[in-house]
């Protein structure tokens, strides 16, 4: 199975993106294409640009690499309790290009953030709107407090108990029929 994964964060140093990285060694059973949306430069979204310069490739591109996968795992960083502009902005365009922007895929995502909330309510937002854009999430997990519970040098979760719960929620992928 081909999984597509990404962190929804244009940081470069990101923790979404380091728990993304974090994830892929647990899916070794499967094809896994790793993206970053800083790759898909697009102007703010607006509707007198859609109108005069159509949808920018960049939102076409990110729908293909949605397109050829099997399922997807996302991993949301939160600002100011909801998605970081840079990952509202390039979905606003694909979604402008086609409202399915999931694609009708299964979906695991998650969250995570220096505080005790784990970047929650992002979670909680994207997971109770993929429906709307054809995504079926199979799986999510918030890990909180990123830099007390994640061993950087070592790259790994420090307590087996939530270790455990997030292996868990990536085996979901093996319930996966393609």
């Amino acid at each position: 199975m081909k999984i597509v994964t990404f962190a929804a964060s244009n940081s470069s140093k990101s923790i979404n993106k380091e728990l993304i990285r974090y994830a892929t060694t647990f899916l070794t059973d499967h094809d896994v294409e790793m993206i970053d949306i800083n790759d898909f430069k697009l102007p703010i979204y607006s509707a007198d640009l859609e109108e005069k310069h159509g949808v920018p490739d960049a939102a076409s591109d990110f729908l293909n690499h949605i397109e050829q996968a099997d399922a997807l795992l996302i991993s949301y960083a939160e600002h100011n309790g909801n998605y970081t502009a840079a990952y509202k902005n390039l979905f606003d365009w694909a979604s402008r290009k086609k409202l399915d922007v999931y694609h009708k895929k299964p979906i695991i995502m998650l969250s995570t953030s220096p505080g005790p909330n784990g970047a929650n309510t992002v979670l909680s937002m994207a997971k109770n709107t993929a429906h709307f854009y054809d995504g079926t999430v199979i799986a999510s997990l918030s890990i909180p407090s990123f830099y007390d519970n994640y061993d950087q040098e070592n790259m790994k979760l420090k307590d087996e108990t939530l270790k455990t719960e997030f292996v868990n929620v990536l085996n979901a992928f093996n319930n996966v029929k393609i």
